[in-house]
């Protein structure tokens, strides 16, 4: 049997999306950033779907999927393989969500420049929460992760 999995969360991100005043992957918060390379950047995602969310973006400021040259397309999915390794390392989660959200109706809340989200999924890690409360339970602040993920991008590019 299918379960929904409800972020109501979300609906207020997405709808205020366009309200920052700078690109967060062009100017990314200096605690959120994990790594940046030559062509690829790693931050935590602000408004995790669970504990440890990446998002993987290139450098280059770009809203089309397919404009994306090669070897950065290459050099995102390398470090996603990467964030899969560290958040395994340090949380051993039981799988992984990896995706595109490509346009406003696919859940894009940043349309102009395209990136992709690694969540770290558990067994049993819905609940109630967010669907009665409009509340996320986050067993470990931001900072943390970041604190705990950043050395395993050491050396990466």
């Amino acid at each position: 049997m299918t379960k929904p999995l409800w972020a109501p969360w979300r609906l207020e991100y997405i709808e205020q999306a366009d309200e920052l005043d700078r690109c967060i992957f062009c100017e990314p918060e200096p605690e959120l950033l994990l790594h940046r390379g030559d062509r690829a950047l790693v931050v935590l995602n602000k408004y995790p779907y669970a504990s440890g969310h990446l998002l993987v973006s290139p450098i280059e400021h770009v809203g089309d999927f397919g404009a994306l040259a090669d070897a950065t397309a290459l050099a995102v999915h390398r470090l996603a393989a990467r964030g899969i390794d560290a958040l395994r390392a340090e949380y051993a989660p039981h799988g992984f969500n990896l995706g595109w959200n490509l346009g406003r109706v696919a859940g894009a809340g940043i349309e102009e420049h395209v990136h992709l989200h690694v969540v770290p999924r558990w067994n049993g890690d819905t609940s109630f929460m967010p669907v009665l409360g409009d509340v996320k339970v986050l067993p470990e602040a931001l900072l943390e992760t970041a604190r705990r993920l950043r050395p395993h991008f050491a050396g990466a590019d």
